[in-house]
């Protein structure tokens, strides 16, 4: 019958419906695929720390000259750029063996843990990587469960998908903490030993390299022999790597551990605070032409970089120190410097003001140097400097200060008073 479909056709088209259901299925496939990537892609935070950070002054050689502390009253330095070879070299070796090889999570350390904890009965081992580190800290340390371990484990991979080894390496470093109110290798290296990171012996990088894990060991007067055999632990596993010699094994072992938190240094306060306030009007400043910054280790907001010479810079200040007590006996109290090479014009010294004092009423929080003044006062070491070297007039050359006029014009001092004969 016309119709009546033929066998055949029958066939062909009951063909055709598993062809159709198979396809929607791949298609479903592939698009929960793509969304699943979207979301790993997505998962990280941008940036990943938000914490306030402290801000500190460098001269030219990467010395600390001044710092100011976080907003929550930590000293958390800026991001590191670059994390030193011998912290890395400890930390590596006591954190995380398998970092430089790993993808975020090491299987291994993992299943390790998890025989340790169903063998004690509770937990004794994280098996968390440095990937994993950063993450809790990024996380700020939530209560830890099976869930959030797989959360760590999921964002982990995610941060080695995004960032190069050196980078979380210097993210972990810049943002453990290393007891107190001390967060971050930099800050720990100058708070501890009174130096850079990069300086730091193999003794000292090996300390601070155990501290993450326990910070309280720091105190003071307590827990030192357990600060001390963790180690030296480290330092013997550090030689049987081969990343030290007997020699610096022995010397190493032989190094105290440190005392007492060392004070910043606060040797040009009134530069810092002028450059912080630039800084935070830059970055609330409306720009075109600024875009948001993307690089995740470097913050030039709060890491200041400067030609200023250390040596140059503490004796300026003693040079103002000294001579404001000779002011004061004319009542006055405020002085600045600014030490200049006259070759490359970089600026070698920079002294704001005679003292650093907040709420004083001799206005020593005033950084002189950016200050207005009247153009006769920008004028006259300029005019005496003239007649010196024209030998119009020597030092003690006596010029008269009376009553003048000039065309209609007396010009008159400050406290309208007249002195006769003066030095020049």
């Amino acid at each position: 019958m016309l119709g009546t479909l033929s066998k055949c056709q029958c066939l062909t088209r009951l063909g055709k419906l598993p062809s159709r259901l198979h396809d929607r299925r791949v298609a479903g496939a592939l698009i929960a695929l793509v969304l699943m990537g979207i979301a790993f892609w997505w998962c990280l935070p941008n940036p990943l720390f938000r914490d306030p950070v402290a801000s500190i002054l460098l001269t030219r050689d990467g010395e600390l000259l001044g710092a100011r502390i976080a907003a929550d009253e930590q000293w958390r330095f800026p991001l590191m750029e670059q994390v030193p070879d011998k912290f890395r070299a400890a930390i590596i070796s006591y954190e995380d063996k398998r970092f430089p090889y790993h993808p975020g999570i090491d299987p291994l350390a993992l299943a390790r843990a998890t025989y340790l904890n169903m063998k004690h009965g509770r937990v004794v081992s994280g098996g968390s990587t440095l990937n994993m580190q950063v993450i809790r800290l990024a996380r700020h340390h939530p209560p830890r469960s099976y869930w959030e371990k797989i959360i760590e484990m999921f964002l982990a991979l995610r941060l080695e998908a995004g960032y190069s080894k050196d980078d979380i390496l210097a993210l972990y470093a810049s943002h453990a903490p290393f007891g107190g109110n001390v967060v971050g290798l930099e800050a720990a290296a100058w708070r501890y030993f009174g130096r850079a990171p990069d300086k730091l012996s193999w003794s000292e990088s090996a300390t601070l390299a155990v501290l993450p894990n326990s910070p309280a060991l720091i105190h003071p007067g307590r827990n030192r022999d357990s600060l001390r055999a963790k180690r030296d632990a480290l330092l013997r596993v550090l030689y049987a790597g081969q990343h030290l010699s007997a020699i610096d094994l022995d010397l190493a072992l032989r190094e105290p551990l440190p005392e007492q938190p060392v004070a910043l240094p606060q040797h040009a306060p009134h530069l810092l605070e002028t450059l912080r306030f630039e800084a935070a009007e830059a970055a609330f400043a409306p720009s075109v032409a600024r875009g948001p910054r993307l690089d995740p280790i470097a913050d030039a907001r709060h890491r200041f970089h400067t030609t200023l010479d250390r040596r140059t810079q503490l004796a300026a200040q003693e040079v103002v120190v000294q001579h404001i007590q000779t002011l004061t006996l004319q009542g006055i109290y405020n002085a600045a410097a600014v030490v200049i090479d006259n070759e490359s014009f970089e600026v070698l010294a920079y002294v704001g003001n005679a003292q650093w004092s907040v709420g004083n009423e001799r206005g020593y929080a005033v950084d002189i140097v950016r200050r207005a003044r009247s153009t006769g006062s920008i004028l006259k070491p300029l005019l005496f400097a003239s007649m010196l070297q024209a030998g119009e007039i020597l030092p003690t050359t006596l010029v008269a200060d009376v009553p003048t006029q000039y065309a209609g014009y007396m010009p008159e001092n400050i406290d309208k008073l007249y002195r006769g004969a003066v030095p020049a």
